[in-house]
């Protein structure tokens, strides 16, 4: 193998520079060394991760960004303070709430997660008759046994996908305000079970080029946005201690 000159190296640094020159530029995700400067002291050293397409990270291209769904990226971060963590990624596209508690609960308590991230209850608001209670419940039923075990469990509310150019007009209304309650349902468990919640729809973001155009999830930079979101909570959840 012929050696390569110094002077024409180029380090990885350098081309992800280049190469994703919009996500290095964008002032709503992690500065360089944000992360491992906010996750410092973050003691967590197994990660769960439950839900539907959400935890799974459906995701598509955007340019300017890495093609990386948010637990990639927050697996990432959390290495660079606890590189031996260890991660059970359960997420799976089209489950409802109720069908993530009965296939995703048991393994994941099995796995004995100190950090677990619960996303679910989506495709239950796609349905034509959405109970909200109904889906409050299931998210308890998830989220009380992981807290119960001494688990720090992560939720988070949506952002509201019908700003986006890619939903129908005719759901627009209808969708806004399932996203809306179903926020705020996930916000009120989060609290009344001491989960730690990331309340995207207050995000300044939202308006913005985030969305894939399934009309339904995020794209790469929305993912990024979800990180970082994720990780800045927690970086809170740890000062307040």
């Amino acid at each position: 193998m012929i050696p390569i000159p110094r002077s024409l190296q180029r380090s990885p640094d350098m081309t992800d520079t280049m190469e994703y020159a919009a996500e290095a530029a964008d002032p709503q995700l992690l500065s360089p060394g944000e992360g491992a400067r906010v996750l410092a002291d973050a003691p967590w050293k197994r990660l769960a991760v439950l839900g539907d397409s959400g935890a799974e990270g459906v995701t598509e291209a955007y340019e300017g960004y890495r093609h990386l769904p948010w637990a990639e990226r927050f697996i990432q971060e959390m290495r660079t303070v606890q590189p031996d963590l260890e991660v059970l990624k359960l997420g799976l596209r089209n489950l409802f709430a109720a069908q993530v508690r009965e296939t995703q609960l048991a393994p994941a308590l099995e796995f004995r997660p100190d950090l677990a991230v619960v996303f679910c209850g989506g495709n239950d608001m796609l349905q034509r008759h959405f109970d909200v209670d109904a889906v409050e419940s299931e998210l308890s039923l998830i989220i009380t046994p992981l807290r119960e075990s001494g688990c720090t469990v992560v939720t988070s509310g949506l952002f509201d996908i019908t700003v986006s150019p890619y939903v129908d007009e005719r759901y627009r209304k209808p969708m806004s305000e399932r996203i809306a309650a179903w926020s705020e349902r996930t916000k009120q468990v989060a609290e009344r079970l001491g989960a730690v919640h990331v309340d995207l729809p207050r995000h300044p973001a939202g308006n913005e080029e985030i969305f894939s155009t399934d009309g339904l999830h995020l794209n790469a930079r929305g993912q990024a946005i979800l990180c970082t979101e994720i990780v800045r909570s927690l970086g809170q959840h740890l000062r307040s201690r």
